[in-house]
């Protein structure tokens, strides 16, 4: 197998590429998509033992347990942006430093269950809230202090590849290291 470049481990799937609509079917794949990620990420750590789940899925980069961990924090973050600009009118969101959040002794050293099961409550509660918004939800703005003005349309769409991104991360990294 041909060695991956750093662009390739950094995005196994490319960078995401956000169009300013979506149709409702393309709503509905994205939702799917976001509630598919737990069962998943679930089945991909599954065995992986402590030296596994220690390993960076590229040099540089953050370990399969960092990951783990980095997916509920991340995603809990989103649904609050998600529920304020449902509620508010267009708020200005808060960002995190996901880079420190990383680094810090609960996502280097945890167990995984704890994400797994904070990310399967999370999703369910995220997708239940995102499946009953309608054409004008989906309109609704919040702004973001480094991107600007987004609709709940696009954050969708972030997440949704958010999802997959970090998940491809785990699984070339299984396949590269011959643990599938």
């Amino acid at each position: 197998m041909p060695e991956a470049t750093l662009e390739e481990l950094r995005y196994p799937l490319g960078r995401l590429e956000m169009r300013p609509e979506l149709d409702p079917e393309e709503r509905s794949r994205c939702i799917d998509r976001i509630a598919a990620l737990p069962a998943a990420l679930r089945a991909e750590v599954e065995g992986l033992v402590d030296e596994c789940l220690d390993t960076p899925y590229r040099s540089g980069g953050w370990t399969v347990r960092q990951v783990v961990h980095h997916l509920p924090d991340s995603h809990m973050n989103s649904y609050v942006r998600f529920k304020l600009a449902a509620t508010e009118d267009q708020p200005t969101i808060t960002t995190y430093e996901e880079a420190q959040w990383a680094e810090m002794p609960d996502a280097r050293d945890s167990p995984v269950e704890v994400s797994l099961q904070l990310l399967e409550a999370l999703h369910d509660r995220w997708t239940a809230f995102l499946r009953t918004l309608d054409d004008d939800g989906w309109k609704r703005t919040f702004i973001h202090p480094e991107l600007g003005t987004m609709t709940l349309e696009q954050l969708v769409q972030v997440y949704c590849w958010h999802s997959r991104h970090h998940l491809a991360h785990i699984t070339r990294l299984k396949e590269r290291m011959g643990w599938t």
